[in-house]
């Protein structure tokens, strides 16, 4: 094992530093993990170009590994061995509090940044906290007593196990905050990771209309959407989308609407809302707008439009990720579009921004990887 451990440091906005880190002391209730794949997605390209605070970050939150060194208590308690191959969710809950108690450990105070300055988060939290390796960009990951693991199936490489996050989402949002069921129509807004995730969950859920708009820019991502199983897709910036879905469900409109677009302000959700049934739709928005000018309330109390936040995943979602991803059915290895080792952390960020074009779905680092 050695005695210095190489991560990529967010030290500044849109700047990253390699630096080493002393191996940390691994309590009996807590484990080391060899880090395989960090996946990046558009939160880090957010959070990279507006940090939220000035601390010094290992960014990385979708990440996977071989448990390196387990303590006893550690092992007894999660059930793993040093060897064994897992997939740790990005939220550190208390496990005490009644979120917690509920299984909605994603609630938890002791994990949202957002309100608790000391808060635990893969990916997130500052590197001069105890235990320092709080993130998937670099070559090992702390994990006490209180991360959230799951094993990896055999059969499941780390590369694919690296999309368990998005699919995750697209699982938990679709289905159990939309209720995307049999026979549902829906309308996917946005071919990235997240969009294309939701097509997977849809069709596997027996949507039996699936509709994914994006932009000209997206047209290798909207084949791609077709290709894992959406009946129609739209290119907003050269079509009525408006007209095509009514033209595409008979005039009726979408049970669904799942928005997965990412800096395209309002459009996505007016779009949505005009896009949606008469009556009793479902709107599933990720919108971080600070404000929504001119609103359309009016509209969505006369449709009785149910509009809902995505907010993260559950453990459910994510074995039923790991699941997924085991039998095969979806070609979703295609998703893994791009790798690069951690010296080019900085490029992977901006790839997956589109500043060197729009063809990157799922791009991940591999910590172990040499640069060319």
């Amino acid at each position: 094992m050695p005695e210095q451990v190489l991560a990529a440091v967010r030290t500044a906005p849109g700047t990253t530093e390699l630096r080493e880190f002393p191996m940390p002391d691994i309590p009996e209730d807590g484990a080391l993990l060899r880090v395989e794949v960090a996946g990046i997605c558009g939160t880090d390209v957010k959070m990279y170009a507006k940090p939220p605070f000035t601390d010094p970050v290992i960014m990385g939150h979708e990440n996977v590994g071989v448990i390196a060194r387990a303590g006893r208590e550690f092992s007894e308690r999660k059930g793993l061995v040093e060897g064994d191959r897992i997939f740790v969710e990005h939220y550190v809950g208390c496990f005490r509090c009644e979120w917690c108690h509920a299984g909605e450990y994603r609630h938890c105070e002791a994990t949202d940044w957002r309100t608790n300055p000391d808060a635990r988060r893969y990916g997130y939290t500052s590197s001069d906290n105890p235990g320092r390796l709080w993130g998937g960009f670099s070559q090992y990951l702390y994990l006490p007593w209180n991360s959230v693991t799951h094993r990896v199936p055999d059969g499941v490489s780390p590369e694919l196990a690296g999309l368990v996050t998005p699919l995750s989402n697209g699982i938990e949002w679709a289905l159990v905050t939309a209720g995307v069921g049999y026979n549902s129509t829906v309308l996917i807004q946005g071919p990235g990771q997240q969009g294309l995730s939701q097509v997977v969950a849809c069709k596997q859920a027996g949507a039996s209309l699936i509709i994914v708009s994006g932009t000209t820019r997206d047209t290798a991502r909207l084949a791609m959407a077709q290709e894992l199983g959406a009946d129609a897709v739209i290119d907003v910036t050269r079509e009525d989308a408006l007209g095509r879905v009514m033209e595409i469900t008979g005039g009726r409109g979408v049970d669904v609407v799942l928005d997965c677009t990412a800096g395209a302000g309002t459009a996505p959700m007016l779009l949505g809302i005009d896009a949606l049934k008469r009556r009793e739709g479902t709107i599933v928005v990720q919108g971080e707008l600070a404000a929504f000018p001119d609103f359309p309330l009016k509209k969505v109390t006369e449709k009785s439009i149910s509009v809902k936040s995505a907010r993260g995943h559950s453990y459910r979602s994510c074995e039923l990720a790991l699941a997924q991803l085991a039998s095969g059915r979806f070609p979703l290895e295609k998703l893994g579009t791009h790798t690069f080792p951690l010296a080019d952390t900085d490029r992977a960020i901006r790839t997956v921004a589109g500043e060197f074009g729009g063809d990157a779905v799922h791009v991940s680092l591999l910590p172990w990887e040499q640069a060319v």
